[in-house]
């Protein structure tokens, strides 16, 4: 039996992120990568979905997009249906 890599995941481009499924860990290229490509789409505007609370997903979310240039200002949204809690990032 040998090692395979996991299989990549394909994101959709629409300005919807969904992360409640990721560790923070996986974030750290993600996170940018996913403004590029919005950016490439001319989508300025992302929502970012978390997960409740003030948990460390979202404290990753939140010290990404204070680091990236490209983002212009975030807030904290409302939660979404069934409860997960959402950034709202505008890009520049």
């Amino acid at each position: 039996m040998t090692d395979h890599e996991p299989e990549p995941v394909e994101l959709p481009i629409n300005g919807e992120l969904d992360l409640h499924t990721f560790r923070p860990s996986d974030l750290g290229d993600l996170i940018p990568d996913y403004i590029e490509a919005c950016l490439e789409k001319d989508i300025r505007r992302l929502r970012i979905i978390h997960g409740k609370g003030i948990g460390t997903l979202r404290t990753t979310v939140h010290k990404l997009l204070e680091r990236d240039p490209r983002v212009e200002r975030f807030e904290l949204a409302g939660a979404t249906e069934g409860g997960w809690g959402a950034t709202i990032a505008w890009l520049k």
